[in-house]
């Protein structure tokens, strides 16, 4: 008997519904809109008071995305496209360096604060061009996320340079940049259409799959380029909760292409592996760091839960149980749905808390840092809830 009945769908459907609408956008809208300096205020304590008036970039393209994809998929609401609109003019007007990198912080009013040596918050700019072009009809915007995708993979492909990270006396490939930017290729392409974007997605999957080790069964963060374990401390370590993330785009390509079983079996694969690696079977959840090969690992926040991997699990076993049918997803979508919303979610102030101890104690009550704010969740509470719509 299916571990899902249809009406526990539709259940599942209207939560994730209502939790997006009535709970996490309520949480960060309209205070997070910046009306004086534009973009958005999201460092937050755990009622929504202020913590900090620091503007993480990415941040920025992150949220005016989620509210571009929910403005064109579900309601033309003027809020959540002017919401939109100050996360895009901020982007433009303030987080570009005279290199054509963007920042990563900025103080409230633009003034830039510090650079990183990744490029993604490029890579959340293009999906937040992207999304808004489309709601505007604005063509010039669209064709400035197709032009910051292909800068994007300059940087990737070594034609543009960035500061050095290592020496590359030990060269690795990892999983981040393949995985982040199949998503936002995926995005781009969806939204205003972009061959080029589209060219580089099967490129993505092969790096993906690389990284995918069928002998200590998990997915690796970086390998070599060969794609051999690198046997040292941090090449060695794991995020679960990433390789999970990863798994639900590959399934969504999947999808994408209206069936397609080679990336089907690759999806499933990564999240059959990152579940049996990152599940506390003691204390439930997705546990943030670990060693495959049954070693220490060396970053002490390691048996943490965080919020974000929890988020990505629900989208892919839910995606995984439509694809399939398989109860053994369906068990495992239930299971992460109740610990997640058990204690994660803040039934008095709304959203969720972002990290927890191992065994579920609240480590810091706030909703919003340079890391967390309005992007996992809402965007699983989307995801999912248009999943459902399917059924």
């Amino acid at each position: 008997m299916s571990t899902y009945t249809k009406e526990d769908l539709v259940e599942l459907r209207d939560f994730y519904k209502d939790s997006l609408l009535n709970d996490t956008l309520n949480f960060w809208l309209p205070d997070s809109v910046d009306t004086e300096h534009g973009g958005y205020l999201l460092m937050r304590d755990r009622d929504g008071t202020l913590l900090d008036d620091d503007k993480s970039v990415w941040f920025q393209g992150r949220f005016s995305s989620i509210l571009g994809t929910i403005y064109n998929g579900h309601e033309k609401n003027e809020e959540w496209l002017t919401a939109a609109k100050a996360g895009i003019d901020f982007l433009r007007q303030h987080c570009y360096d005279e290199d054509g990198q963007m920042f990563f912080l900025t103080k409230r009013d633009g003034t830039p604060l510090r650079k990183r040596r990744y490029y993604f918050s490029e890579a959340f700019a293009v999906a937040a061009f992207a999304h808004y072009a489309k709601a505007t009809n604005d063509e010039e915007l669209a064709q400035e996320a197709r032009d910051l995708f292909k800068r994007c993979m300059e940087y990737a492909d070594g034609e543009r340079e960035l500061p050095a990270k290592s020496t590359g006396e030990r060269p690795a490939k990892g999983l981040g940049v393949p995985m982040i930017f199949l998503n936002v290729a995926q995005q781009l392409c969806d939204a205003v259409g972009d061959d080029y974007a589209a060219s580089r997605i099967d490129g993505f999957i092969d790096d993906i799959e690389l990284c995918v080790n069928d002998e200590l069964k998990c997915v690796m963060e970086c390998v070599t380029p060969e794609g051999e374990v690198i046997d040292h401390l941090q090449e060695r370590t794991i995020t679960p909760g990433h390789a999970i993330e990863g798994a639900w785009f590959i399934l969504h390509e999947a999808k994408r292409r209206g069936g397609d079983d080679r990336l089907k079996a690759l999806g499933l694969k990564m999240l059959d592996y990152s579940w049996e690696q990152g599940w506390d079977k003691e204390h439930g959840g997705i546990i943030y760091f670990v060693d495959p090969t049954g070693k220490p690992v060396m970053e002490y926040w390691q048996d943490m839960k965080f919020w974000w991997p929890q988020c990505e699990a629900i989208i892919a076993t839910l995606l995984a149980y439509q694809m399939t049918g398989d109860d053994k997803y369906a068990q495992w979508h239930k299971m992460i749905h109740e610990y997640a919303h058990k204690h994660f979610a803040d039934k008095e102030h709304g959203e969720w808390y972002g990290y927890l101890h191992r065994d579920g104690r609240i480590s810091t009550p706030m909703k919003g840092n340079h890391y967390k704010g309005p992007f996992h969740l809402p965007r699983m509470q989307w995801y999912c809830w248009q999943l459902l719509e399917e059924n």
